[in-house]
């Protein structure tokens, strides 16, 4: 089977935006990944519904992406911050091309806002395309495609 025989809707990079191409989901990691932790704090600084949000860190939560902390308890009720799983972890290269690719085309003209530097030296962080050779690609026109283990065949209807 050749690559672009398989089915295309066996695929990863589908399944990825059934959670992160939800509305809000990608600023609520970025807000996260910042420090902004608290329900309060995250809808007060995106200005998000209530009810939008709830619903976007249950997604998150059930998914696994997210876990709710608790850390207070009122009368009332429980109050919960959220923390990146390991696959909330592991989401931070998604964040971090988009923030490349946004301020490569998008900045204002005086620079981005964020400038995101490696704590251990103080150099710009910047995503690389690198094979696990460590060959690093100036981009897509160098890579080859083609089925893997759970390719399905493309099957089209008459």
């Amino acid at each position: 089977m050749e690559y672009i025989d398989q089915d295309p809707s066996n695929c990863s990079v589908g399944r990825s935006l059934e959670i992160l191409a939800q509305p809000w989901v990608l600023l609520i990691l970025r807000e996260i990944l910042r420090g902004v932790d608290r329900f309060s704090d995250i809808q007060r600084r995106l200005g998000v519904s209530r009810s939008v949000l709830a619903d976007r860190l249950d997604l998150l939560v059930a998914k696994g992406v997210l876990a709710k902390v608790p850390y207070q308890e009122s009368a009332q009720r429980r109050h919960y911050s959220y923390a990146l799983t390991e696959m909330g972890k592991d989401a931070m290269p998604v964040l971090t091309a988009l923030r490349q690719w946004g301020d490569k085309y998008f900045a204002d003209p005086e620079g981005p806002a964020v400038i995101t530097e490696h704590a251990g030296c103080g150099h710009p962080v910047s995503l690389a395309y690198v094979c696990d050779a460590g060959h690093r690609l100036s981009g897509p026109d160098e890579t080859l495609r083609r089925p893997g283990p759970s390719a399905r065949p493309l099957t089209l209807a008459s």
